[in-house]
């Protein structure tokens, strides 16, 4: 029995429509009104903090995003935090550092020596160790600071049709 004779008689009854591509877009609202709710939990207002998620989305650094924004480049570090940006200026080992200040096993001045920080970094290394991100606000820039990855060695790399 061949495939031909397994498929004779068989016929489309039914036809699917095609309904295009299913999307789900929340983001028709400005970021500012998406931020309003937790405006009362962030440093600076909510069309501020929209700025300077804007501007740091866009490439600018956090200094040059907050001072866009007309704020401090602090206060520029702690939105971003609070949104779900990683700005911390210390590493992993500044993070244990600061742990043990908090804790009181350190002081704050062998703390700042130790981690190899300013007084102004280990200030916001320290409002970021004890101020969690906000879920509220992570949602609502969710897509906003979402950029391309892109493969820092991708240039180095052969393109597939360079191989053909």
């Amino acid at each position: 029995m061949a495939l031909s004779d397994i498929a004779a008689g068989v016929e489309v009854t039914t036809y699917q429509r095609d309904r295009g591509v299913a999307a789900v877009d929340e983001t028709d609202a400005p970021l500012s009104e998406r931020l309003a709710p937790v405006a009362d939990e962030l440093p600076c207002s909510a069309a501020t903090a929209a700025t300077v998620i804007e501007a740091y989305a866009a490439g600018k650094s956090v200094g040059d995003a907050g001072r866009a924004a007309g704020i401090a480049p602090v206060t520029a570090a702690k939105t971003l935090h609070l949104v779900g940006e990683q700005v911390s200026p210390v590493g992993p080992q500044g993070r244990e550092i600061l742990t043990d200040w908090l804790a009181g096993d350190l002081s704050r001045s062998d703390a700042i020596a130790l981690a190899g920080v300013t007084e102004r970094e280990f200030a916001l290394a320290a409002y970021i160790e004890t101020h969690e991100p906000l879920p509220a606000a992570r949602d609502a820039v969710e897509g906003a600071l979402t950029t391309e990855e892109r493969d820092p060695l991708g240039e180095t790399m052969s393109d597939i049709g360079e191989l053909l």
